[in-house]
C-alpha cells in the first residue's frame, strides 16, 4: 500500500448534514455524534473492532423522526469507504464473521465487488430498541452498500433480545469489514478479480 487509505465526505440536505473522516487503517478511534444514541452506540462497534478511524457528525429532522439521519449515515458512510478503498489493489476482497452477543449470534459476509446488494435476515422480537425503530437498520445498511459498491450478506442466527441483536449485526459486520479491507502482501498491486475491475 502506497497511498493513505483516508476520506472525508460532506453531504448535505435539506434533511441532514452530514460530515465523515475514515482512516481505514486507523487504531479504532471513534469520534460520533449522528442526532441518534443508538447508531452512536453501533458505529463505535464499526471503530473499536473494525479498527477504522471514524468521525461522524450529523444535524438532521429528528424532531420530525431518525430516519434520513440513519439513512444518510449509511449513504455518506458508504460513499466515504468507497473513496478511502482508491482502487483496490490488494485487498482481500471478502470478509465473513460470525459475532455472538449473549444469546445472540450473527453473521455477516462482505465483497468489497463493485455490485451493491443487501440480503438482510434479521427477526426482530420486538419494534423499537430504545427509541429507534428496528426498521430503520435495513435503510443504513441500504445506504452503505448503495454507496459503497459492496454486497452485503446479514443474518441474525439466533436471538431473543433487539439490542443484542443488532450490536452482534455490527460487530459482525466490523470483523467482516476488515478482513475485506485488509491488505493481502501475497497480492500487491493486483485486483482481486478475473475481471480485473471491481
Amino acid at each position: 500500500m502506497t497511498y493513505a487509505r483516508i476520506a472525508q465526505i460532506t453531504r448535505n440536505t435539506a434533511e441532514t448534514q452530514i460530515f465523515v473522516s475514515l482512516n481505514i487503517d486507523g487504531t479504532g478511534i471513534g469520534k460520533l455524534d449522528t442526532g441518534v444514541p443508538f447508531l452512536d452506540h453501533m458505529l463505535e462497534q464499526i471503530t473499536r473492532h473494525g479498527l477504522f478511524d471514524l468521525e461522524i457528525k450529523c444535524t438532521g429532522d429528528t424532531h420530525i423522526d431518525d430516519h434520513h439521519s440513519v439513512e444518510d449515515v449509511g449513504i455518506a458512510l458508504g460513499q466515504a469507504l468507497k473513496i478511502a478503498l482508491g482502487d483496490k489493489k490488494g485487498i482481500r476482497r471478502y470478509g465473513h464473521f460470525y459475532a455472538p452477543l449473549d444469546e445472540s449470534l450473527s453473521r455477516v459476509v462482505v465483497d468489497i465487488s463493485g455490485r451493491p446488494s443487501l440480503h438482510m435476515d434479521v427477526p426482530f422480537t420486538r419494534a423499537y430498541v430504545g427509541k429507534l425503530d428496528v426498521d430503520l437498520f435495513s435503510e443504513f445498511f441500504y445506504g452503505l452498500v448503495n454507496n459503497a459498491m459492496i454486497t452485503l450478506h446479514i443474518d441474525n442466527l439466533k436471538g431473543k433480545n433487539s439490542h443484542h441483536q443488532i450490536e452482534s449485526v455490527f460487530k459482525a459486520l466490523a470483523r467482516a469489514l476488515r478482513m475485506a479491507c485488509e491488505i493481502d502482501e501475497r497480492a500487491a498491486g493486483k485486483l482481486p478479480s478475473t475481471k480485473e475491475m471491481l
